[in-house]
């Protein structure tokens, strides 16, 4: 069968995927919401494709055609419930490669193709009535059709449904005396575990509680149950000869493709899964709009998803935003009081552009932008014991390792940097980077507290920069709103020491 994928339109199109994360998912709490959206399918490695963005265009619109499909429920359901059996599948394989025992050994194999059968059948079912528009499916569906079609997917099902018919057959006698077991053919005997649940259905009188005690899969066989199985196939040689040569003849069923739509499509479910539940509590999501020759940047209500999902309890609590860049503007600088809801902006703006190149939901009502060469952030650390110089130094040692790997039209997303030094310092090293970095047409995002810098540019006219002020009612009180704004001479700082020292006992 061709090679068939879900995460990119042609195989010239893969990107090289990543075994680690970035250096900005921390930064932006993305190994957070990667963690989320993984934890439940450990088995399918799908990390890695989320580390790796996308940079083309058509790939982008590939997955998205893909997740509007998605998003019919009832094909979701449908991929899910595949899923389900894949995963069955996979516990079969496991207990049949753990199995020292041939017969029983190739009696879970047995089972593992059926299931393996049945669920390609239905899943093909499922895929031809199904309104799909995306070519990724399409495709899928086509060569999942010639697969089922062919001569070898029918003599599988064939020798396995046919077999397991006839195993089922096998009736036997088990003679036990003191501690001898002897196995001989069925003959004509009363089959008393018949007659004792004839015995007492007498007794039943409406809804009974079930007593029978639910067993688990089990992998493994006693001595006398493994022996009383070898005598069954020795009173039946034919037949278990017929089982050795199936799992001999079949010992690979599954087709690769197969095996890798099984993955990859979890990519989409294990995304959808996660933000379903939030798109239900209310809060908006949208598939992005790609700008290929605007540098235009659109948000509307946009917010933090790893936030979300850790209060998704309390989805009240989140508080998105609205910016937009257009024309020339390419540096977004970002001030207001402390705890006014910056960072959390800073990171929703980062979540929002690497999500888009991943084909996947944003978490916004609206977002459009651009392809980026690349996504750095230079976030303020702590101080400590790990540190060979001082915080300054490490801050700048961190911007040139940036310097050294940036290309035009990447974003820089930049919180509280270059602090830990005096303010006019700061304020002009950062300015210094700001200007050179929009020189090689490189997107800025700056949140500070320096009011030297912020009001700097402010005062310059800079014709590419939009200010974003964060709110600050009455009181002090916080509504984590930004808005735009010409920067203001102080951070309110009082705000945070009457929070914390006039509320203690």
């Amino acid at each position: 069968m061709d090679s068939i994928g879900l995460l990119y339109p042609s195989p010239q199109k893969a990107a090289g995927v990543r075994d680690q994360p970035p250096a900005y998912f921390r930064d932006l709490n993305l190994d957070q919401i990667v963690d989320w959206i993984t934890a439940s399918k450990q088995d399918y490695d799908l990390k890695p494709d989320y580390y790796t963005a996308v940079q083309d265009e058509e790939t982008i619109r590939f997955r998205q055609e893909i997740v509007r499909d998605l998003m019919t429920e009832t094909t979701l359901i449908k991929m899910q419930t595949f899923a389900a059996q894949m995963v069955i599948l996979r516990r079969y394989q496991k207990l049949s490669s753990e199995i020292d025992h041939q017969n029983h050994r190739e009696g879970w194999f047995l089972e593992a193709a059926l299931v393996y059968v049945r669920s390609v059948l239905q899943l093909e079912q499922d895929l031809s009535s199904a309104d799909l528009q995306s070519r990724g499916l399409l495709a899928f569906r086509q060569i999942l059709g010639a697969y089922t079609a062919s001569s070898e997917f029918q003599r599988l099902r064939d020798e396995a449904e046919q077999l397991k018919k006839d195993l089922s057959t096998v009736r036997y006698c088990v003679l036990i005396k003191d501690t001898t077991v002897k196995v001989r053919p069925y003959d004509g005997e009363t089959d008393y575990s018949i007659e004792v649940e004839k015995t007492f259905e007498k007794f039943k009188q409406g809804a009974v509680k079930d007593y029978l005690v639910k067993l688990n899969i089990v992998s493994s066989m006693n001595h006398v149950e493994a022996q009383i199985l070898d005598l069954v196939a020795r009173l039946n040689p034919e037949l278990f000869e017929r089982l050795h040569r199936f799992c001999a003849e079949h010992s690979r069923f599954m087709a690769d493709f197969i095996l890798t739509f099984d993955r990859e499509m979890q990519f989409y479910v294990a995304y959808l899964e996660t933000i379903l539940p939030l798109m239900k509590g209310g809060l908006k999501f949208c598939l992005p709009a790609v700008s290929i020759r605007s540098k235009e940047v659109l948000a509307a209500e946009a917010f933090d998803l790893a936030l979300a999902i850790q209060l998704r309890g309390e989805i009240a609590r989140i508080v998105p935003n609205d910016f937009q860049l257009s024309g020339n503007e390419r540096v977004i600088i970002v001030s207001g009081p402390n705890q006014g809801g910056k960072s959390t902006f800073l990171r929703s703006i980062g979540q929002a552009q690497v999500m888009m190149q991943s084909g996947m939901f944003v978490a916004a009502e609206q977002f459009t932008a651009n392809l980026c060469s690349g996504v750095f952030t230079h976030y303020k650390r702590r101080e400590d014991s790990s540190m060979k110089s001082g915080k300054l130094d490490e801050e700048l040692s961190r911007m040139s390792a940036i310097a050294d790997h940036i290309r035009p039209h990447a974003l820089v997303l930049f919180n509280e940097s270059f602090a830990a030094t005096n303010e006019r310092e700061g304020a002009e090293i950062a300015r210094q980077i700001t200007l050179a970095l929009l020189e090689r047409k490189i997107k800025v995002f700056f949140v500070t507290h320096q009011f030297t810098l912020a009001d700097g540019f402010y005062k310059q006219g800079l014709p590419n920069a939009l200010f974003l002020r964060a709110e600050r009612k009455s009181g002090g009180r916080r509504t984590y709103k930004l808005f735009e704004g010409q920067p203001l001479q102080t951070s309110f700082g009082e705000d945070v020491y009457r929070t914390v020292f006039e509320s203690a006992p």
